[in-house]
């Protein structure tokens, strides 16, 4: 099954219309990695809260219990610095949820730029190339056919009248000569033909 069309204009249009949807690809994919990274940068916040929240947290915890040595009112002193640190573990843990809010939102909206975008791309540039490959094959497998060459002469014949104005009329006209069965003439109608789907003989 030929991908590209033998016809060097032909060929030229796919070879570009694939270079332009790859690029398209990449350039979304790349434009939504570095708006990904971009929001992350928001999570800085969140990262030092939680940084700070725990240093904070084992400092208050580890003073709680030095003061709980203290004679007498060890155990008084003790409580309102576990009661500091379990208030900086909230911290810590807010700076965390800080976190995982923004990693959301950066994965949703790269998701997005990616999706979009390569969706787009693929369904105004896939279709079309699918259906000449299709219908590549498929001329090329009337062309082998039994009578192919005159199936395909009259598809020629039928098809737009520009595509015919370089070929030499013979008597009668051409829709005769391909009644009659004149080879000649048989045979150039089903190049027109083939050369249309970007094919050659």
């Amino acid at each position: 099954m030929r991908l590209y069309a033998q016809t060097p204009a032909r060929r030229s249009r796919q070879v570009l219309a694939d270079v332009i949807a790859v690029a398209l690809v990449a350039a979304a994919v790349w434009f939504a990695l570095a708006v990904h990274d971009a929001i992350m940068k928001l999570a800085e916040p969140g990262r030092r809260v939680e940084s700070s929240g725990t240093g904070l947290a084992t400092e208050l915890g580890n003073a709680g219990d030095a003061a709980s040595n203290v004679p007498l009112v060890g155990g008084l002193l003790r409580k309102p610095l576990r009661s500091a640190a379990d208030a900086s573990t909230g911290l810590a843990d807010a700076g965390q949820s800080l976190q995982d809010a923004v990693g959301q939102m950066a994965t949703l909206t790269t998701a997005a730029l990616i999706i979009v975008p390569v969706t787009v791309v693929l369904l105004l540039w896939l279709p079309a190339r699918l259906r000449w490959i299709l219908r590549g094959h498929a001329v090329r497998r009337l062309l082998d056919a039994p009578g192919g060459t005159d199936l395909l002469a009259l598809r020629a014949l039928t098809g737009p009248p520009g595509d015919l104005a370089g070929l030499r009329v013979p008597e009668g006209g051409l829709a005769d000569a391909w009644r009659r069965g004149d080879q000649q003439v048989i045979g150039e109608l089903a190049e027109v033909a083939l050369r249309r789907a970007g094919l050659r003989s």
